[in-house]
């Protein structure tokens, strides 16, 4: 059918030439009678084929290899709101937008040359009549023929009903606000280098809101009221951003990203100052009590807001931030908003890389003990030594306990670590006392976790490495914090007297610090309280080693709890031991122990054994 629409004239009728032929029978002599039958039938193919061209209901025309229109039939003309016959002799790229872009130009090119099979493009065209429409062109080689057949199909209804749906699928349906996918789309449209080079201030900014206490909305009045909540939000959140960006470049942003949490995106930001009152003025807005069906609501948020520069920024580092920010604000005391801090957030990571290494850490013996002497205030000489757990970190160096003891009580690894420290210490106190056989054997202290207490069996693992050892069991003094200790009931207790029966000291440490409550301290089996060193600290003295008139409280305070433990039956160890006058007024009110760096900071094992080479402890060596 296409080829035989190459045999018609301008307005789609056949040749004078081919209808003279076909009515003659002749070209350059007499037409045979077969031949005469075969045209007769041709000329009635012809008429077909055009009668289906001009009337068929998808718009199409014959386009000439050099891009003219030849024919046109009537629903393309229909289509443009024009007659057919006008169509014809014109630049088919022009009447369908095919040079718009130079892919479909070069594509078209191209196909009217031979070199490609088809193009398949959709265009929106400008009707006369004023409104728009979308098409989908086509165009495609003729078969046998040279030109090629374009056809049009109208696709507005379809596109129509595409917007519509992704509407929907871009918009949250409780508030009508965008939603987490459309405004991560633009989000991230808006972080691409070309949409901030050419123009703007190359900066972002982000307020990531969380509403404080709307759980407990849906919980007692029901997801109909917190819906309506919602929305209500929605629309304050909408207004503030308008009343913003009013007499701005562009107004920010405003989604609901899932539950209770809404995001304000701020392109093309002018600074911190810009976000902040964005922040305020949405903090201002929510105050205003909310009246929903009869129920009068009060609420405030939390937001936490970023801005920095659009160039290596991604959305996930930027929403990451916002995350991080926005828990600080809830931490700080919610209903307020906070900027992000590169410090306060550095810290962070850090304890999270410190936390995701923790139990690696342990199985690549990254961790060490040193050492601190525990010294009888009596004669010098050295008692014991407390146990202190150092991690070697190939990144962050040599950390103290109080750098990530918590985030291994917190993960559940203070267990294996707790478990690892007491047997190294276990092992080594053994091997001095084999390698100082002529002098009286020295206790170590080990501090114990309260989750050691809970989450394992310590009296079986203390029993088993002791028993693996060789370490006698009143040579191991085990410490707990006195929060940990005091008010402990079930199993925590069950097993502080278990460890007690079998020989093992139980030291309270940081006492004075906690409950204090003196009256429980008959009831548990401790051996020794470990005071606190900010009552050692109060016998203080300046740079020139002059007394400074020290607090009377505080010589009160630690004698008498001296004389309290003495007739408990317990003895006192007192912390934070740093001048020889603070040891002189501990030893005159009764204290039994000294530690401090008055006498030792934390060593290696193979100080301690020097240490034990000695008759007695010097006091005042290093």
């Amino acid at each position: 059918m296409i080829g035989t629409l190459s045999g018609t004239d301008r307005h789609g009728h056949r040749s004078s030439a081919l209808r003279e032929r076909a009515v003659s029978g002749t070209s350059e002599g007499p037409t045979p009678a077969a031949d005469l039958d075969r045209s007769a039938v041709t000329d009635s193919h012809y008429t077909t084929y055009h009668r289906v061209f001009a009337t068929a209901p998808l718009a199409m025309a014959v386009v000439a290899p050099e891009g003219l229109v030849v024919s046109a039939n009537t629903a393309l003309g229909d289509l443009l709101g024009a007659d057919p016959g006008t169509l014809v002799g014109r630049v088919a790229a022009d009447l369908v937008d095919l040079a718009a872009d130079a892919r479909s130009r070069h594509a078209y090119r191209e196909v009217l040359r031979g070199r490609q099979a088809r193009l398949r493009c959709t265009r929106r065209l400008k009707h006369p009549e004023g409104h728009s429409l979308w098409v989908q062109v086509t165009v495609a080689p003729l078969t046998g023929e040279p030109g090629v057949l374009l056809s049009v199909a109208d696709i507005s209804s379809r596109r129509e009903l595409q917007a519509r749906l992704r509407h929907l699928q871009m918009h949250d349906p409780v508030t009508r606000l965008p939603n987490r996918t459309l405004f991560f789309e633009r989000l991230t449209a808006a972080l691409e280098a070309e949409s901030y080079e050419e123009s703007g201030t190359g900066r972002i900014g982000l307020c990531y809101l969380d509403l404080d206490g709307f759980k407990a909305v849906n919980d007692t009045l029901g997801h109909r009221v917190g819906d309506r909540l919602l929305a209500a939000v929605a629309e304050r959140l909408t207004r503030v951003a308008d009343e913003t960006g009013y007499a701005r470049a562009a107004t920010p942003l405003v989604a609901r990203l899932g539950g209770d949490e809404f995001a304000l995106l701020v392109e093309d930001s002018t600074g911190t100052e810009q976000l902040a009152d964005l922040a305020e003025s949405a903090l201002k807005a929510l105050e205003e009590p909310f009246d929903l069906a009869g129920q009068r609501l009060s609420l405030t948020a939390s937001i936490g807001v970023v801005e920095r520069h659009a160039a290596g920024t991604t959305a996930t580092g930027l929403m990451q931030a916002a995350d991080t920010t926005l828990y600080w604000a809830k931490a700080d005391g919610k209903g307020r908003w906070t900027l992000f801090d590169p410090e306060r957030n550095a810290h962070r990571m850090t304890r999270q890389a410190l936390s995701s290494t923790l139990r690696p850490a342990i199985e690549r013996e990254e961790f060490a003990l040193e050492y601190q002497p525990l010294v009888a205030m009596e004669d010098g000489r050295l008692n014991g030594v407390e146990a202190l757990i150092r991690w070697h970190h190939p990144q962050f160096g040599t950390l103290t306990p109080n750098r990530f003891i918590g985030l291994a009580e917190e993960d559940g690894s203070i267990v294996q670590l707790g478990r690892w420290a007491l047997h190294t210490a276990c092992r080594q106190a053994r091997r001095w006392q084999l390698d100082h056989p002529g002098e009286p054997p020295i206790f170590v202290s080990v501090n114990v976790a309260v989750r050691q207490v809970w989450d394992s069996d310590l009296v079986a693992d203390v029993a088993e490495i002791l028993a693996d050892t060789g370490l006698a069991p009143q040579l191991l003094q085990l410490e707990l914090t006195e929060s940990a200790v005091m008010g402990s009931a079930g199993r925590p207790l069950q097993a502080l007297q278990a460890l007690s029966d079998m020989g093992v000291r139980i030291a309270i440490d940081d006492f004075g610090t906690g409950y204090s409550n003196l009256a429980y301290l008959s009831r548990l089996p401790v051996s020794t309280l470990k005071l606190d060193g900010s009552f050692v600290r109060g016998f203080q003295y300046d740079g020139d080693k002059k007394a400074i008139a020290p607090n009377p409280a505080d010589e009160v305070i630690v004698e008498a709890m001296i004389q309290l433990a003495h007739r408990l039956g317990l003895t006192v160890t007192a912390e934070c031991v740093e001048t020889s006058a603070q040891a002189t007024r501990l030893r005159r009110i009764g204290c039994d122990t000294g530690q401090g760096w008055l006498y030792s900071r934390p060593v290696p094992p193979d100080r301690i054994s020097e240490l034990l080479g000695a008759q007695a402890y010097a006091v005042g060596n290093p």
